[in-house]
């Protein structure tokens, strides 16, 4: 599992457990005393002997699976309980480690730290940790707070993860440290019993906290429901885990966190440099990665609320500026084809100007509003469609199984429109990598006429004010709805097929949003005739509504059930104009149309 937050979150200002040498099996012979016994000791009387460190055994692993509800019980109903604030959350883990070494203040473990420092010249070829097998002694002492430190010794036979680590150079690390690690260092080895193995426990659950769930600035947001605040990290977690959140931005998510982490360990490093007085360069550097780190943490703050999640954007977006007609008023066909014949332009009129390119990005670089761009078969890269702003048509020629574009990874969106009057027609969209919907119209109007949009993240969303008329099209294997219409947007759609939509892992109703989801209020416009929507995942068409009653914080459905569930989903139907009676719905696991009732959709 990768880890997002690194141990060194709380191996700095530390507090020592107090040694209590009557407690320690080793109590007559001090750590020191040991390294230079060991160290005499050799074959021969060679002391420059050196040993080859030996195979250390296994790390105890738990093999029980915590579900989401599992992590909310143990670390909000149970650790965190008592919990107002972010400051007390290291006692409290503290608390609940102390209480598992009561009963075993000695045991044996692998104590895992960096290859760098001391241990930097030493070959540890791509190792991520050096991992010494060790006899821990603990004290467990109230109040406490992590990240606990215990005594410890290298243990017999000297044990590593790497076969030529010199135990002298270990001792000296550790004799620089007192013979004191942090506790969450310390990884206890397999068949030590039930004792250490609920101390292995208790120590994965603080590494799961410390890794994916503590935040350094919930002490600046001053936070007084941490309990509640740790319940949205879990349901974030959860989501991440199950599938709920696309690939693709569950990858950006953690390329945030790795950049905040990184401009977090810079400012660490500037701050220690300074000597004195900060001068004003340092003083600008240091307020600028500050800065920089508030942006970050504003929007990863972003993905831990579940209402603001299902909105994003989470990534700005630059948009070109809108270039307009030319000036001379002539308009361009742009030919997309690694090389150019006459068969190409025999269909197009004497007076058309026409432009080759070997790129679609190169065509819609150089493109003015009333241009249109002929993309020939093969395959391609949409490097720019994810910012279209001119009127322009963007067609295929031939099938529209044989000209195929690929989503650029590296972008947002695949297709995004803020173009008055954009058309795309007779082509096969492909969704490899990007966050946001396949097509997204931000504002103006697009059309969409014959063509395949295979997804991988949403399906198509057309934005506030933002208008569609899609035809002889098909969508299919969105993780959201096929097509998602905002309030106040405008949709017409004919003879398309939308099936296998809405297709999450999760299980949670709030991601069965089926085929076509429409968000009311204010009430978006919607005609449609002669569509086959089947084998989503929800309702074939959803309405979601403001629950003014306020009967629950989740989505709540309303369909084919009793006299006023029925009523209710008739009314709604009324009040928005939709006609599903000329389409065609079925083998949605929830039924052809229904209404979810959303707290959010009233703020």
């Amino acid at each position: 599992m990768a880890t997002w937050f690194p141990h060194d979150v709380y191996q700095e200002n530390t507090v020592e457990c107090d040694k209590n040498e009557n407690d320690s099996p080793c109590a007559d012979v001090s750590p020191e005393e040991t390294a230079d016994k060991d160290t005499e000791e050799s074959p021969n009387g060679d002391p420059d002997y050196t040993d080859e460190a030996k195979t250390p055994p296994q790390i105890y692993t738990s093999k029980k699976s915590l579900t989401h509800e599992d992590r909310v019980s143990l670390f909000c109903d149970e650790i965190f309980r008592w919990c107002s604030t972010a400051e007390e959350a290291d006692e409290a883990i503290a608390l609940f480690i102390n209480e598992k070494i009561v009963n075993k203040r000695s045991w044996t473990a692998i104590w895992k730290t960096a290859p760098e420092g001391r241990f930097g010249n030493c070959d540890t070829g791509e190792l991520p940790y050096i991992g010494v097998l060790v006899q821990v002694n603990a004290t467990p002492y109230e109040g406490k707070a992590l990240p606990l430190r215990v005594s410890v010794s290298v243990a017999e036979p000297f044990s590593a993860n790497i076969a030529t680590l010199p135990r002298e150079m270990v001792e000296d690390v550790l004799k620089e440290q007192d013979y004191l690690v942090s506790i969450l260092d310390a990884y206890p080895i397999e068949g030590l019993g039930p004792d250490v193995d609920s101390i292995a426990e208790a120590l994965e659950h603080a590494r799961f906290f410390y890794d994916f769930l503590s935040r350094d600035w919930d002490i600046v947001e001053e936070c007084q429901d941490y309990a509640g605040l740790i319940e949205k990290r879990l349901q974030l977690y959860s989501d991440i885990e199950d599938g709920t959140i696309p690939g693709p931005i569950i990858e950006r998510y953690r390329k945030t966190l790795e950049k905040y982490h990184s401009k977090q360990q810079q400012l660490s490093r500037l701050q220690k440099s300074i000597l004195g007085e900060a001068t004003l360069g340092q003083t600008v550097d240091s307020c600028k990665i500050y800065f920089e780190m508030s942006q970050l943490s504003g929007l990863l703050q972003f993905w831990e609320d579940l209402r603001l999640r299902s909105h994003g954007p989470f990534y700005p977006k630059v948009y070109k500026r809108r270039k307009g007609h030319r000036a001379s008023g002539k308009k361009v066909a742009h030919i997309v084809a690694q090389v150019m014949t006459t068969d190409m332009i025999k269909t197009l009129t004497s007076d058309t100007l026409i432009q080759q390119h070997e790129c679609l990005a190169g065509a819609l670089e150089t493109c003015f509003s009333g241009d249109s761009v002929v993309i020939f078969p093969g395959e391609h890269q949409a490097d720019a469609l994810a910012s279209l702003t001119d009127d322009i048509l963007i067609m295929g020629f031939g099938k529209r199984q044989d000209v195929v574009i690929n989503s650029d990874p590296s972008q947002y969106n695949f297709v995004a429109s803020k173009g008055s009057q954009v058309t795309i027609q007779d082509l096969t969209l492909v969704q490899k990598g990007t966050c946001d919907g396949i097509v997204v119209v931000e504002s103006g109007h697009m059309t969409l006429q014959n063509c395949v949009l295979k997804c991988e993240g949403t399906g198509v969303r057309v934005l506030t004010g933002a208008s569609l008329n899609m035809t002889d099209c098909e969508i299919t294997g969105a993780q959201g709805a096929g097509i998602e219409l905002s309030p106040g947007s405008v949709a017409e759609l004919h003879r398309n097929e939308i099936h296998h939509c809405s297709s999450q892992a999760s299980k949670d109703l709030k991601s069965s949003l089926g085929g076509i989801n429409m968000k009311v209020l204010p009430q978006p416009q919607l005609k449609m005739s002669k569509n086959y929507i089947h084998d989503n995942h929800g309702y074939g068409v959803t309405i979601l509504v403001a629950d003014h009653q306020g009967r629950a914080s989740e989505n709540q459905p309303t369909a084919g059930g009793d006299k006023n569930e029925s009523d209710h989903l008739v009314r709604a139907m009324q009040k928005l104009s939709v006609d599903v009676s000329h389409n065609k719905l079925e083998s949605n696991s929830m039924g052809e149309v229904g209404v979810l009732h959303k707290m959010w959709v009233s703020s």
